[in-house]
């Protein structure tokens, strides 16, 4: 037989690692506070034969610490290997931890890791989605993120534009204060209508008996999922709090690995995973969680937050080839490294069709990179 010549990218000749801040025009509000500015870290791989990936990593705090990481320690291990072999590349830099895996290696790793995807997307000529294997998507549907923990008359106002903007999911802050709480969540019931799909996310506001009290309101109004109501090691608190509620239970944007979704999804605690691809260690993880999900049965909804354009591409990837995907997370504040860091944003509103947000069509990620932005962001270090 003649050999079959596969996709050729080439092998790892540069990485850069892009540490940006903005000031959001509005702060976002949650339980745990005031977010004034974001930070992350654009993440370029170059080969020897000239394809170009990029990817993205969180870094909300101390994005420069982690692109000296990256360039520093991530980069050198995986110098001169073939950008095509990506689990032999995320198992290298994993390799820079000697002990349990975790937090700011697997954020950094995740940035690297993306931008292989794009490259071997690249190569081969069509979507990451098409690689991970496809199922035929080429929209997903996608809710509202989401309405922030403010006062009554701005959360009237931002219901109101989620609605007009062509949205039927939408999705609800909530704060530590139950009776405060509870009157949100009857608030905005009563401002979208029966028809709207509704969910809360509380970021870890509550501990067990007052997340008791604050799903059962969420029964009363017809809520689709509460989304992290305790803290994410509190894994005994959600197994219970499965058995008192028949709300819907979400979680995951704090996980980094698949090791870490196991136990939830094993036990079946929660009925939403939602890994963050910025953070899970890049596709490669984010795949495995998403696949270990549908193993069990279990719906897949991406988590995004507070990322940049990059991190939304990849999510749409992830999220047009799951099986198991069940709605995107479609952010609807003013975030200046998601709507101007390309040259034709994704995620956007404005883009939606009967509810469904389009997935790039371009190989790779199918973005553009805008340089000009890439730099006017860049923390000077």
């Amino acid at each position: 037989m003649p050999d079959i010549e596969g996709p050729q990218a080439g092998r790892i000749a540069q990485v850069t690692a892009h540490p940006l801040r903005v000031a959001l025009p509005t702060a976002q509000r949650t339980s745990q506070g005031d977010w004034a500015t974001i930070e992350l870290v654009v993440v370029e791989v170059e080969t020897d034969q000239g394809l170009v990936g990029f990817g993205e990593c969180l870094g909300r705090r101390g994005a420069a610490a982690y692109a000296r990481f990256i360039e520093n320690v991530l980069a050198p291990r995986i110098a001169g290997e073939d950008a095509l072999d990506r689990r032999r590349l995320w198992n290298l830099m994993r390799g820079a931890l000697t002990g349990r895996v975790g937090g700011m290696l697997v954020e950094a790793v995740a940035g690297v890791d993306i931008a292989l995807w794009d490259i071997a997307g690249k190569a081969a000529g069509m979507p990451v989605a098409k690689l991970l294997g496809g199922v035929g998507r080429s929209a997903v549907p996608a809710y509202a993120s989401s309405i922030n923990w403010y006062d009554d008359a701005t959360v009237e106002q931002e219901v109101a534009a989620a609605l007009a903007a062509g949205f039927r999911q939408i999705k609800v802050k909530t704060g530590r204060s139950v009776p405060d709480s509870i009157a949100r969540i009857r608030l905005v019931r009563r401002l979208a209508g029966d028809a709207v799909g509704l969910s809360v996310d509380a970021n870890w506001a509550y501990d067990l008996d007052d997340a008791v009290r604050v799903g059962r309101a969420l029964e009363e109004c017809g809520y689709d999922w509460f989304e992290e109501p305790l803290r994410p090691e509190d894994r005994a608190g959600y197994r219970l709090l499965r058995d008192r509620l028949d709300v819907r239970l979400a979680a995951g944007e704090s996980d980094f690995t698949a090791v870490d979704a196991l136990p939830m999804l094993q036990d079946r605690s929660i009925g939403l995973i939602q890994p963050d691809v910025a953070r899970a260690g890049g596709i490669t993880e984010t795949w495995r969680i998403a696949e270990l999900a549908q193993s069990f049965n279990i719906a897949y909804a991406p988590h995004v937050g507070w990322s940049g354009a990059i991190c939304v591409a990849a999510s749409l990837q992830l999220a047009a080839a799951a099986e198991n995907c069940l709605t995107f997370e479609c952010m609807v504040y003013r975030n200046p490294l998601r709507e101007a860091l390309l040259v034709e944003p994704v995620g956007d509103p404005a883009t939606m069709v009967d509810g469904a947000l389009p997935v790039p069509a371009g190989p790779g990620l199918g973005i553009t990179v805008d340089r000009a932005a890439l730099a006017a962001h860049r923390i000077a270090e």
